[in-house]
């Protein structure tokens, strides 16, 4: 397998945005992504794009299609991913294996979602169905706040997490989504606002839950040989991928403390990358719920299992802290458009590796360079973690 860089990133800007069509808005981030990578889109072999809800969510049901004429790539190689929310991550996956295998030089992964134009209720019902319809939502109704309630008391229950932790990951994300200008919701709140926030599904409140985001990123990725010929000064290197799956039916875990599915992708790009989760200098975790980082924190190994909240008791989730946690305001604050999230986080770790937030205040001071990702689907149900390394 050959390495692999990426050489080139765009975000659009996240929220309800009805001012476009779903090729407008893959096009804003597209477009900063070919200017960063100092290439043209005719150079682009293979297009990955991360969609999922085509023909549910918005108008078109071939969106990869439209988006990839609109963007000047029709003629190459072009797919459309979907894992759920993790779909950003394996549109990235399948761009990074088009390269590491050799069949061409230079992919791009364009994740994209159009969320908006359904009202809520629809939305949520939509994504309840993504879990295990006939026995989850069918039958029980239940709705992904739900889903992720059973993993907070469950937590709750065993570790002596509260309500209060929980609030302290929406005011941290937050406050970095404040000072980011493609996040969805930019205003900080504090820890009282939080927990007087309505329920949603108890324990989680209106602050504890992602917002339904619109939204898209790119990423260009590129053989060593192209870096090479491209002179890129800059390359943001692919050093680990992992990937795994959990069980549909939930009654099937073994306990909802934390996904297991999480726990081995992470021992998967640890491997391929050489590092522990000591070196992780940077993480983007998959916050749809604040419960969703907690249980992050303990299942990707920067804390035991079970003092996922004494990390953010401390601050040490926070830039200069042990490791930083989606300083770009998470899914939980930036947004969660779900095609676009996974390639949105590989657009902030490149950022950040490259030493170009524009935010000072969110620039994270590295010393060896190594950054993570990680991107679920459902409730474990797919999971996707990516180490970059300047």
């Amino acid at each position: 397998m050959r390495k692999v860089a990426v050489i080139g990133v765009g975000c659009a800007k996240y929220g309800a945005r009805n001012d476009v069509t779903v090729s407008e808005i893959a096009f804003e981030a597209f477009k900063p992504a070919v200017e960063d990578a100092g290439i043209s889109p005719k150079d682009i072999e293979f297009v990955a794009v991360g969609s999922a809800g085509a023909g549910a969510w918005y108008e078109e049901n071939l969106p990869a299609v439209v988006i990839a004429e609109y963007c000047g790539l029709t003629g190459a190689g072009l797919a459309r991913c979907e894992a759920a929310c993790a779909t950003g991550s394996a549109a990235f996956a399948m761009a990074y294996w088009a390269v590491a295998s050799g069949q061409v030089d230079v992919a791009v992964a364009l994740g994209v979602e159009k969320m908006r134009q359904v009202d809520t209720p629809t939305m949520v019902e939509f994504i309840g169905r993504s879990g295990y319809y006939l026995w989850e939502f069918h039958n029980f109704g239940l709705t992904f706040p739900g889903y992720y309630a059973i993993h907070a008391t469950a937590h709750m229950a065993k570790y002596g997490t509260t309500e209060e932790d929980l609030a302290l990951v929406a005011v941290k994300n937050h406050k970095y989504a404040s000072m980011n200008p493609v996040a969805h919701l930019r205003s900080r709140i504090t820890v009282e606002e939080a927990l007087r926030s309505p329920v949603i599904a108890w324990p989680l409140k209106l602050y504890d839950c992602c917002p339904i985001s619109d939204g898209a990123a790119a990423a260009i990725l590129a053989s060593e040989e192209k870096v090479k010929e491209l002179k890129i000064e800059t390359p943001v290197w692919v050093a680990g991928l992992g990937y795994s799956s959990g069980t549909a039916n939930l009654s099937k875990r073994k306990d909802y403390v934390g996904l297991e599915s999480t726990v081995r992708a992470a021992q998967q790009a640890y491997k391929m990358a050489g590092v522990t989760p000591n070196q992780i200098e940077l993480a983007l975790v998959h916050d749809c719920f604040t419960i969703a980082e907690i249980m992050a924190y303990e299942d990707l190994g920067f804390c035991q299992k079970g003092e996922g909240a004494k990390l953010v008791r401390e601050g040490q989730t926070e830039i200069g802290g042990k490791i930083p946690v989606n300083i770009d305001g998470g899914l939980k604050a930036k947004g969660h458009p779900i095609g676009a999230t996974g390639v949105g986080m590989i657009y902030e770790l490149v950022k950040q590796l490259r030493g170009e937030a524009k935010e000072p205040s969110r620039q994270v001071p590295f010393k060896n360079y190594i950054a993570l990702a990680h991107n679920v689907g459902g409730t474990g149900h797919y999971c996707y973690v990516t180490i970059l390394r300047r």
